[in-house]
């Protein structure tokens, strides 16, 4: 494996990782700043436009980096310009098309939504698919020769941008006493801003770049239609594969307001009770970050070991992801559960429907693994069986919303989202199985449970004593941090203790990784 393929993955990952976090860390103060009404419309509004996006983005920068990286490898420097130029036609027609199309439909859709409040919402955002696909374009060129930095870079700062300017609008019209609908959508200019931000910097490193295509022979129609057929033909797979998990969150927003009327919640009232939900999904997306970032250098080498014929590396490769997302997501996933209540105070300043949020933390780890195995699935190039799963599911979760908030409310929507990453994953694992043999279980993965497991009741016994609704806001959040940070070393001591770590998964750990190996020989 090449130094500049470990580096790129090194760097693309970090400023995912990043960019992630920023993406799910503003929802806090943004919640804060304008209240659950406003933060339930953004958390309605915000899944269709990611489903969009991706249909319009998705799969572009990779299929564009791949044919580069062939003409390229070809020395065909006329055929670089013609990828360039056919796929930024295509970004900025498809771009423009999808969002003419919200625009068109985007009183009923609206309506589908909850209602007309989500209105301004839907069409501010919408406006960003205008920019982003052009500007995935340049992220696949780069990409072509290798060079991480500029979709890195471009990365970061769209996050910046977006999320200085969400928090910013928010707090501007919030003070000015602007209604919720009005508020919403002046916040998701933010996700316009940052867009452009992204596409100027791309724009301007693509100027000075000295990989810049020269203009050589004419293009032509026929050019056109040949790398249009190319690009689409690479990209629509990838774009399915990519489109998968951001399924289950649109049927959320298209079907959870609606049940939620249908059980006599007041239209206004609809928005703050989907904010309620989305605290509890905001704080997930933080405890699978890991888990998205991860697949990112993932699905390379799950496919090329594949294509090489390596059964051994492909199993070993899957094992190694599957129990790094152990290690990872039960401690995530049972640290919230058992915080569930002073994190609701601490971050959102009340207890609101806290029965809610501790479902949803629950399947943190469900959310982490299903992601993990979409991630796997697609570099085992088995991208159209999944999402021909994740169809299914969704459509097993719109019945599930049905039923359980009609007998339940809200915390209805809490137990089919557990419910259907469950079912995901378990689905994701059987085709995994079919296609490739690894090992599922028999990797000390229940020694990492067991640890997890204590940890969370050791966290969770100083709320007998403790009521940390009854504490300041600034001492709740303190009392938080301390229990999480006692959670994390117990949870590591534990770990070495019960041996759930093999000597060679140790020393990989940066800095400390040899120390830790020594230490659990001579136990």
């Amino acid at each position: 494996m090449s130094s500049n393929f470990m580096k790129g993955a090194l760097i693309i990952t970090a400023a995912s990782l990043l960019s992630k976090l920023l993406g799910s860390l503003f929802r806090i103060p943004l919640q804060n700043i304008a209240g659950d009404d406003v933060f339930g419309i953004f958390s309605i509004v915000y899944p269709v436009y990611m489903a969009v996006l991706i249909l319009s983005v998705a799969g572009i920068p990779l299929a564009i980096s791949k044919l580069i990286a062939e003409a390229r490898a070809a020395g065909d420097d006329t055929g670089i310009r013609h990828i360039f130029v056919t796929a930024s036609i295509l970004a900025a027609s498809i771009g423009t098309g999808m969002f003419l199309l919200l625009a068109a439909v985007s009183v009923p859709l609206s309506v589908q939504l909850g209602g007309a409040f989500t209105l301004p919402a839907l069409l501010v955002v919408s406006a960003t698919l205008l920019v982003a696909p052009y500007m995935a374009v340049y992220r696949g060129f780069f990409q072509g020769y290798d060079d991480m930095r500029p979709t890195a870079l471009s990365q970061v700062l769209e996050q910046f941008v977006r999320v200085f300017f969400i928090l910013l609008f928010a707090f501007i019209l919030t003070v000015q006493g602007y209604g919720a609908p009005a508020v919403a959508g002046g916040v998701m200019t933010g996700s316009i801003l940052g867009a452009l931000a992204s596409l100027v910097y791309l724009r301007r490193f693509y100027q000075k770049s000295p990989v810049r295509p020269k203009k050589a022979e004419r293009y032509t129609g026929k050019d056109f239609r040949k790398w249009s057929k190319t690009i689409l033909a690479v990209a629509l797979p990838i774009c399915v594969g990519a489109l998968a998990l951001a399924i289950v969150n649109f049927i959320d927003s298209m079907s959870v307001p609606q049940q939620l009327r249908a059980i006599g919640v007041p239209d206004l009232e609809v928005a703050a009770q989907y904010g309620y939900y989305g605290r509890g999904i905001a704080l997930v997306q933080i405890a699978v970050v890991f888990a998205q970032a991860l697949i990112l250098p993932l699905i390379p080498l799950i496919t090329a070991a594949m294509a090489e014929g390596k059964a051994e590396r492909t199993a070993l490769i899957t094992e190694q992801a599957l129990k790094f997302m152990h290690v990872t997501s039960w401690p995530a996933a049972v640290g919230l559960f058992v915080l569930t209540v002073p994190l609701n105070y601490a971050l959102f300043g009340d207890t609101m429907a806290s029965d809610v949020l501790a479902v949803v933390h629950l399947s943190a780890a469900a959310t982490a693994f299903a992601i993990l195995t979409t991630g796997i699935l697609q570099g085992m190039n088995r991208q159209l069986y999944s999402a021909g799963i994740v169809a299914a599911v969704s459509v097993v979760k719109v019945g599930l919303n049905i039923v359980l908030i009609q007998y339940f409310g809200l915390i209805g929507v809490a137990w089919s989202t557990l419910a259907a990453y469950v079912l995901l994953t378990v689905w994701n694992v059987w085709l995994m199985k079919k296609t490739a043999a690894f090992k599922l279980w028999g990797n000390r993965e229940g020694r990492i449970m067991l640890a997890a497991v204590l940890m969370g009741a050791l966290v969770y016994a100083p709320s007998f004593w403790i009521d940390a609704a009854s504490l300041s806001r600034p001492m709740a959040l303190l009392y938080v941090l301390v229990l999480m940070g006692a959670g994390g070393v117990v949870y590591g001591v534990l770990l070495l203790v019960f041996r759930a770590m093999k000597e060679e998964e140790l020393r990989r750990i940066p800095v400390i990784g040899g120390r830790l190996a020594r230490l659990t020989r001579t136990s």
